[in-house]
């Protein structure tokens, strides 16, 4: 039943027709409890209130079926936007983005020409910006950019997935790169042909790219509301020696709350991913996709 449902939300998140109703009708049924809201001043008022408790952000202005150049230079204007709203409100976010939403699947040339203006926007106000990891088909273009951008700009980070075979050799390559990473278990359905089918077989890589990223000596930010997972990388950056500074842990905004306040008060940097945006639809169908609890939470709101 849950791998049904599961199945069904992930097919939901990727419907054009899904998104077009779901862009009519705003956050409703519970999704305002996974999206900070539809406008970028709503989202700077949700991150000033996470900032209020020690909790930092990553902003990320949601868009996935981008079908037009107009529409993705519209979502590069949006991330400039965000990154000039970040600076003036003082805020202490950075910036996450898809390129998809930028055109990637219309014409690299122009994703890319996007990306050196939203970086040259960040360095201009000291900020940073993470490149979301989308499904495997998008991997190794999105993996070629990252590397591209890297000759020129140190204030890009880029995502990486744990449940995919090919990612400990991908940690390998980008070590000379000194890459900033988001560690990631993983949430889009892919073919056990590229894709660990089994949950514990993604646990035990996610544990072993964590420990060969740190031990790399490079930033890693370790996504995860598993507490499994937070307990063992604690121990691991006590058994090495390895400071607070060269890491953090990344929640998502709305989930686990008392567990990222608890990390805040042992000393850890916590970020929180926050989403904002109208297009807010296929994110929201992988977090039902994720944990059936998320599930009956929507029910619950729709029958109120």
């Amino acid at each position: 039943m849950e791998l049904m449902m599961r199945n069904m939300f992930q097919s939901l998140g990727k419907s054009r027709a899904a998104n077009r109703l779901a862009k009519k009708y705003g956050l409703r049924f519970g999704a305002a409890r996974f999206v900070a809201g539809e406008t970028i001043q709503q989202s700077i008022d949700a991150v000033r209130g996470l900032n209020q408790d020690g909790r930092v952000a990553t902003l990320d202005h949601l868009g996935e079926f981008v079908f037009s150049v107009e529409e993705a230079l519209e979502s590069a204007a949006m991330c400039i936007q965000t990154l000039d709203a970040i600076a003036e409100s003082g805020v202490r976010s950075n910036l996450s983005l898809k390129m998809t939403s930028l055109g990637l699947d219309i014409n690299r040339e122009l994703c890319v020409s996007s990306m050196k203006r939203i970086l040259d926007r960040a360095r201009m106000h000291g900020n940073f910006v993470r490149i979301d990891m989308e499904d495997y088909a998008h991997c190794q273009v999105s993996l070629d950019i990252y590397r591209e951008l890297r000759q020129e700009y140190d204030n890009v980070g880029i995502v990486i997935q744990a449940y995919l075979y090919r990612t400990m050799q991908d940690i390998g390559d980008l070590h000379a790169y000194g890459a900033n990473l988001r560690l990631v278990k993983g949430a889009y359905k892919e073919s056990p042909e590229v894709a660990f089918p089994e949950k514990s077989a993604v646990d035990e890589n996610y544990k072993a790219i964590i420990q060969k990223h740190l031990m790399n000596g490079h930033y890693t930010a370790i996504a995860s509301h598993d507490e499994a997972i937070i307990q063992f990388t604690k121990a691991f950056v006590r058994e090495q020696g390895i400071s607070n500074d060269q890491f953090e842990f990344q929640m998502l905004y709305g989930i686990c709350e008392e567990l990222q306040k608890q990390l805040v008060r042992e000393g850890y940097r916590v970020r929180i991913y926050v989403p904002y945006g109208v297009d807010w639809f296929g994110y929201f169908m992988r977090r039902l996709a994720e944990r059936p609890a998320n599930v009956w939470f929507v029910l619950k709101n729709m029958f109120k």
